[in-house]
Order: C-alpha cells, then sequence, then structure tokens
C-alpha cells in the first residue's frame, strides 16, 4: 500500500501511525504542495494529503483511510465496537482534525512551512492570533478530557488517542510551551512516545536539524 503526503502534516502522521499500532506497511510516498504526481492525482481529487493507493483502489482523506485500514485489519481493535465508545472516538478524530489541527495548522503554515518551504514570509499576525486566542481554548477542552489511564476512551488506545496526539508533534516543531496544561502535555507526549510514532517524529526532527545547520 502506497500513502501519498509528507509526515509534516498532522493527517499523514496520524495515519501513518495508525498503520503502525496496525502492523501494517505503508510505503510513504514524499508529496509536496502542488505534487502533480499522477498516481496522487488519481487517489485524491481534492489534491489533498493524504491519500492512499491499495492495488486499483485509492482513497482519500484521513478519517476514511483509517477507516479503510480497519476493516482490513480489525485487530487490534482501534475503533471500538460499542456504539457510545465508537461514537466517542470518531467525534475525538473530528475534534483533533477540525479543531486542534486547524489551530496548529494557522502556526506551522504560517511560521514553519511557508517561509522555509515556500520562501514566502507567512501571515505571522494569524500564526500569533491562533496561538494566544485559539490554542487556550482547545487545550482547556482537552485538559478536562484526559483520564487517569491516559487514554481518552475505554482505558485503551484507540484511534481517538493517535488522532488528538498527531498534532502536538507540530506543537513540538513549533517550540510551543504546553506546561499550562500538564494533563494534557503528558498525554501527547506519551502517546508520541509509543513506537508508532516515535521513528516518525525522530525523522521530521532531523530533518528541521538538517535545514537549520544548512
Amino acid at each position: 500500500m502506497i500513502l501519498f503526503g509528507s509526515s509534516m502534516s498532522p493527517f499523514v502522521r496520524k495515519v501513518l501511525a495508525y498503520a503502525n499500532e496496525k502492523g501494517i506497511k505503508l510505503e510513504l510516498r514524499a508529496m509536496g504542495l502542488g505534487s502533480a504526481d499522477p498516481d496522487f492525482l488519481r487517489a485524491s481529487p481534492l489534491r489533498k494529503m493524504p491519500a492512499l493507493m491499495d492495488g486499483d483502489y485509492t482513497v482519500a482523506d484521513s478519517s476514511a483511510i483509517v477507516q479503510y485500514l480497519e476493516a482490513l485489519h480489525p485487530d487490534p481493535e482501534l475503533i471500538p465496537a460499542d456504539p457510545r465508545q465508537r461514537g466517542t472516538v470518531i467525534w475525538l478524530e473530528e475534534w483533533a482534525d477540525t479543531m486542534l489541527s486547524g489551530c496548529g495548522g494557522k502556526m506551522f503554515f504560517n511560521r514553519i512551512v511557508s517561509p522555509t518551504f515556500l520562501k514566502v514570509e507567512g501571515d505571522l499576525a494569524l500564526a500569533d492570533k491562533a496561538e494566544h486566542e485559539e490554542l487556550p481554548q482547545v487545550m482547556d477542552y482537552l485538559e478536562k478530557l484526559i483520564p487517569d489511564s491516559g487514554f481518552l476512551v475505554s482505558d485503551r488506545l484507540t484511534l481517538a488517542d493517535i488522532a488528538v496526539a498527531s498534532p502536538f508533534a507540530n506543537f513540538q516543531h513549533l517550540g510551543l510551551d504546553l506546561n499550562r496544561w500538564p494533563r494534557a502535555k503528558a498525554f501527547a507526549d506519551a502517546i508520541l512516545a509509543r513506537p508508532s510514532f516515535a521513528a516518525i517524529i525522530v525523522g521530521e526532527k532531523a530533518f528541521f536539524a538538517k535545514i537549520a545547520a544548512a
């Protein structure tokens, strides 16, 4: 199976970590913004990352991809069968994709992606507003959700944990101070330290270190 995208995207990183937890081998085909790769364009009609190609089958969007992977490889179960638990997991994935990643994306794109990769000055005012006005709201919400078990749903690892933790790698790259939210920070640090995430993030940090040294 081929996954198109860059792990710098929290959505691509989510799929990679999810597949790692399942023991599914994905070949990451790196895609930059505006890629004209024909396989990618066939797999992603909206030209957004990630997209998956499995033989002659293609599917785009991280949520659709993880549902496909779950159906192909139901063990270990990362999307609960219990109706209420499943509903909560899907809600938290949606919240992470829209609110958490949406806020983080404004900072990451304008402070890192735009000046580093596009060679264009980012909208720093928009990034600052996201950090000081949006981030506290989403983090306050998450801080209240973290149970003592350290897992968001059913006291075990689920898609919810993977989806919510994934944007925190971008927060690390941004150097954000999240100590104001100790439960949320400890939760994210623990999930990102799992083998499914750790190697991905090590590679990302090495990439940024190489750029800084150039």
